[in-house]
């Protein structure tokens, strides 16, 4: 079976994620290959994570934007979660529906997805992301094809961020409407990925890393990766991603790609401390991965705060989560008992975000650009 060799690349990206020596003028020669080249190697990438490149970022942030208007135009994408369980086996000590913790638990029937499919599209959303616990037998496969015939005819497109499933399995839910199925490893280092994955499923590190192979072989269009910021060293984990990345790419051409930069936020778990990421390395990461790959879509969410996204806007990102709520049933019974995955940090609505895209000479796109040419 075709899949990511994880290890082969780790002991690379050790090495180039420790790198101090990176000089001023090997940035200079980067940044001049990047308006040069369409993409850079993951050597230049690590260059850009330097401690010598924070210097630069000016430069990245300016040729960043550049690159991004040359290819998506002056427009962001926005699009809501729909939490619909918050089941779940798995034991990890980041995250707010870990099994270990004590909370009400609860998945939504088909009445009350009716009720927040209609609150969320009162907001002018049609790209809409479901999500889940990870209990496949309350939230599997039966479940998530009633949900997604049900919400089909409703919005343009629709992306899961559920547990990892067979290639069967995605082909059937490709079938019945789901354009979009993220999947984010958490951190590429094996042995911290053990320190945080306890118990259940998601503790098996080399069958979550298989998963966007699984994926792309069930011809699903797009695929979304990502790396949780602050569990283990943010450079090496960026250059894993970035790897992973460029092998789905030369493997799975036919599939299109985002990457999401999700930062640990407060919640009910156990939230480690040690590689904590500011907001200066998060943009640092953000302008590298556009000159790496001028193609991907970029994704921020509401786990960041608004003059931060604000300021990242216009500098690479693609796409963005908008008035989210991480709680089942968040949208129509927005006063319930919070049952909340993570605290998220900006809180505006719908509207004061797209004033704000406008004012910064943007132009807010409520689907994804892609979906009415591929149905």
């Amino acid at each position: 079976m075709l899949v990511f060799n994880a290890d082969q690349v780790a002991d690379l990206a050790d090495e180039l994620s420790g790198e101090s020596a990176t000089s001023s003028s090997q940035i200079q020669q980067v940044l001049l290959a990047a308006k040069q080249v369409n993409g850079l190697s993951i050597k230049q990438f690590s260059q850009l994570l330097s401690p010598a490149a924070e210097s630069f970022l000016p430069q990245m942030a300016q040729l960043s934007q550049h690159i991004t208007q040359q290819r998506f135009g002056k427009n962001i994408q926005l699009y809501i979660p729909l939490y619909l369980s918050n089941w779940c086996n798995n034991i990890c000590s980041y995250c707010g529906f870990s099994a270990n913790i004590k909370q009400r638990r609860t998945m939504l029937d088909m009445a009350q997805i009716k009720l927040e499919a209609q609150a969320i599209l009162a907001k002018g959303y049609q790209h809409i992301l479901l999500v889940t616990g990870e209990m496949p037998k309350l939230a599997g496969v039966d479940y998530l094809t009633q949900v997604v015939k049900f919400l089909r005819p409703l919005f343009k497109h629709i992306s899961l961020e559920v547990q990892p499933m067979s290639v069967a399995e995605y082909q059937h839910l490709k079938a019945v409407g789901v354009d979009a199925v993220l999947v984010y490893q958490e951190t590429y280092h094996a042995q911290t990925y053990a320190q945080y994955h306890l118990k259940g499923k998601k503790a098996d590190y080399q069958h979550r890393l298989e998963t966007a192979d699984r994926i792309a072989q069930a011809g699903i269009d797009k695929i979304g990766l990502g790396a949780l910021l602050g569990l283990y060293n943010w450079r090496f984990d960026a250059i894993m991603l970035a790897s992973h990345l460029s092998y789905l790419q030369k493997h799975y051409w036919r599939s299109r790609y985002s990457i999401s930069f999700p930062r640990l936020r407060p919640c009910l778990g156990d939230i480690p401390q040690q590689n904590l990421v500011s907001e200066k390395q998060l943009l640092q990461l953000i302008l590298a991965f556009r000159l790496f790959n001028p193609q991907v879509e970029l994704s921020l969410s509401t786990r960041e705060s608004a003059a931060f996204r604000d300021m990242l806007l216009p500098l690479g990102i693609t796409t963005m989560s908008a008035e989210s709520s991480t709680q089942p049933g968040g949208y129509a019974q927005a006063n319930q008992a919070q049952l909340n995955q993570f605290d998220i940090d900006d809180n505006r609505n719908t509207q004061q975000i797209t004033q704000v895209i406008s004012q910064l000479g943007y132009q807010t796109v409520m689907q994804d650009w892609h979906a009415s040419f591929s149905r």
